[in-house]
């Protein structure tokens, strides 16, 4: 049986390289990435709080945090797709939303 302490270090590790990789890196695809893995880290302490309380609520609480994950990324995906037909790059300093 693995302890449930490093479940959190595994989730607060991939937490902390999100956030690494939401700061450091300017291509908009690497910062939607790294949003993504933030969430799943977010996931894997509710998992295993909930599975070390044996209560289905962060299951629950996951479900959710997946259906936004997914609109998030349909939604994301789409913009991002717009941004580069109209701007030709997907580097984050170089997109000016008031010029075209």
């Amino acid at each position: 049986m693995v302890p449930t302490s490093y479940y959190l270090i595994l989730s607060a590790i991939l937490f902390t390289i999100g956030v690494a990789a939401f700061l450091i890196k300017r291509n908009i695809i690497t910062v939607f990435m790294s949003i993504e893995l933030m969430l799943n880290a977010v996931n894997l302490s509710f998992v295993a709080f909930a599975h070390q309380w044996h209560q289905v609520s962060g299951q629950i609480f996951v479900f959710f945090v997946m259906v936004v994950a997914a609109a998030e990324a349909a939604v994301g995906l789409a913009i991002i797709i717009a941004i580069f037909r109209t701007r030709n790059t997907l580097n984050v300093d170089e997109i000016d939303l008031m010029k075209l």
